[in-house]
């Protein structure tokens, strides 16, 4: 004799309290992973992969975190609400710009333009060499420079054994890949030991019109899965590099692979430098990756000052062809220190 099943129909109330749980679940976990990065951030920490990448690009957190909001109105989760409106309450506290804006009021002794540009294994040189032409600054540094795109910069600009150089002065850490950097000046420089590192980060003394200012070109290794020791140790080593001399006006600029986002590049600030960036409110205009920029983006390249001596009057982002990078340029002034 065969059996028959009789489906019962399930209870409205109990169909709905499935749909208010699933997008419950939902909600949950968009908050814990939020939640964690927002943590680390709060704790001064730029903790583990992919926390120490998501990082980068906190103020993009608030897309998921509003979805989530969303999901427990739907749900009518006051706890997932709640949680929500705090997170969103730490993200807009943490977007807010780090760092002091103050800009000093001394003597100003020189005006100085400075550019910097990731080339991207030297693909974007030729589109470098069309913006330096066009905007002239008086210091350029070139990260992701190997042995063609240094040939072609001296080629273009020249040195001290040319006629007439656009760019005579030069110091340069030789590599191939991502490896080779290289800092081109209208001014005398004096060399300073490059920072030991994976890749190129030379360093010299710049003659402004009778004022020294130290030059670090930066490019620590990016913060990849597996290498975050060496992406902390050696923005640690540029950290150290500035706090060993404070009293020499200071500019550092290149590739960062960080933002004012990640705890490792605000103890580089700390040390008494400003962005340039931040000085002009342009602090999370975004430099990477080009493609999707400015839609979404981190700002991770960026030209550093000290406090005490410069002031920036206008900053400039430029798509470059051929490399994942805009470039950066930045109209400093070089003020006597009080």
């Amino acid at each position: 004799m065969e059996s028959t099943t009789i489906e019962r129909p399930v209870p409205e109330s109990a169909a709905r309290r499935r749909r208010h749980g699933g997008k419950k679940g939902f909600a949950v976990l968009f908050l814990l992973g939020v939640t964690v990065v927002v943590g680390c951030r709060v704790a001064d920490i730029d903790g583990f992969t992919p926390v120490t990448q998501l990082l980068a690009f906190l103020p993009w957190l608030l897309a998921p975190t509003g979805l989530a909001l969303l999901l427990s109105a739907l749900a009518r989760s006051w706890t997932g609400l709640t949680w929500g409106v705090v997170l969103l309450g730490a993200l807009a506290w943490y977007i807010e710009p780090y760092g002091k804006a103050a800009q000093p009021d001394g003597t100003p002794l020189a005006r100085v333009r400075v550019m910097t540009s990731n080339v991207q294994f030297g693909q974007g040189t030729d589109a470098l060499i069309r913006a330096v032409d066009r905007d002239r600054p008086d210091i350029v540094f070139v990260e992701e420079c190997q042995a063609t795109c240094m040939a072609d910069l001296r080629d273009t600009f020249g040195d001290l054994s040319g006629e007439n150089p656009a760019y005579p002065y030069r110091q340069a850490v030789e590599g191939y890949g991502s490896d080779g950097s290289v800092i081109l000046s209208r001014f005398p420089l004096k060399a300073a030991d490059p920072i030991p590192a994976t890749m190129g980060m030379p360093g010299a003394v710049a003659d402004v019109e009778g004022n020294p200012v130290r030059l670090r070109l930066a490019h620590p290794m990016p913060p990849l899965p597996g290498e975050l020791g060496t992406w902390r140790r050696e923005l640690g080593a540029l950290r150290a590099d500035a706090a060993a001399d404070t009293r020499t006006p200071t500019i550092i600029a290149g590739d960062f692979n960080a933002t004012q986002d990640h705890a490792a590049f605000r103890a580089l600030l700390d040390t008494g430098l400003s962005d340039a960036a931040r000085l002009l409110g342009e602090d999370r205009t975004p430099t990477w990756p080009a493609r999707t920029t400015p839609t979404i983006g981190a700002q991770i390249d960026h030209v550093l000052v000290s406090a005490k001596d410069f002031s920036a009057r206008k900053v400039r982002f430029q798509e470059l062809s051929g490399t994942d990078h805009h470039a950066v340029t930045v109209d400093l002034t070089l003020h006597q220190r009080k």
